[in-house]
């Protein structure tokens, strides 16, 4: 197994990408931390994984307090012992429309859960690797993290962000054992890109503007995830993963 006595904690755990890489995680032995506020998918996720033979706990977690990501952090390793693996996945949509006409609380919701989870599930976790002799940190981002377009300036500049710290972390704590790498996904069949994927036009320029031709799984971020967490990417941090079909390849 992969992940053979790691312990990890996956912000944004109970659906899509979030709840692939907990199935995933606990598939290659490693004890899983699916925290979300979402109650009872998250639950449902944590009951999936015990009736495989797998170990998990949910925990309610708001990623925007500091507060909550102390507790959760502090349950974790109440549970499991210690802390091996953070993956930052929690994260919104900044819908559409131009600058112009984004709203200061629109900014403020995209950027308080995008980025500043980030930072303050980094913050939190940090203490605990370093006591653990090291870890490895998964920032998702996204390819609007790399490249613009006509979409949400809010959610551009918070993915932008969350590529960005992961090389300030990075280069901080590679000293201490503790790596950080960014994943950035094109079009994935999550919730969270259900209205695209249900608008025929919008389905279809994604499609056309992807080399592969169609959209990404939640697994086939989970496994780029599994490989930045295990010790095969040993060497890797500072380091984007891009897993988008080819969309920035052009």
């Amino acid at each position: 197994m992969r992940l053979e006595g790691k312990v990890a904690l996956i912000s944004g755990g109970a659906r899509g990408m979030g709840a692939a890489e907990a199935k995933l995680f606990a598939r290659e032995g490693a004890s899983v931390v699916i925290a979300d506020v979402l109650e009872e998918e998250g639950r449902q996720v944590e009951a999936q994984i015990g009736e495989a033979g797998g170990q998990a706990m949910f925990l309610r977690l708001d990623v925007t307090s500091e507060s909550d990501w102390s507790s959760a952090v502090a349950a974790a390793v109440s549970r499991f012992g210690k802390l091996d693996v953070l993956v930052n996945n929690a994260g919104v949509s900044g819908g559409r429309g131009l600058l112009e006409d984004t709203t200061v609380e629109a900014w403020d919701r995209v950027m308080d859960i995008n980025a500043k989870g980030v930072f303050l599930g980094t913050k939190a976790a940090i203490p605990e690797m370093r006591r653990a002799g090291g870890g490895s940190i998964i920032n998702i981002s996204s390819v609007y993290g790399l490249v613009g377009s006509g979409g949400s300036s809010a959610y551009h500049a918070s993915k932008g962000a969350v590529r960005l710290l992961t090389k300030s972390t990075a280069i901080q704590y590679a000293g201490e054992g503790i790596r950080a790498n960014s994943i950035h996904p094109g079009i994935i069949a999550t919730p969270m890109t259900e209205f695209t994927r249900s608008n025929p036009e919008l389905l279809q320029r994604w499609m056309t503007d992807t080399p592969l031709g169609r959209q990404g799984e939640p697994n086939d971020v989970a496994y780029g995830a599994l490989f930045l967490v295990s010790d095969e990417s040993s060497f890797m941090t500072g380091s984007e993963l891009v897993i988008d079909g080819g969309f920035t390849a052009q």
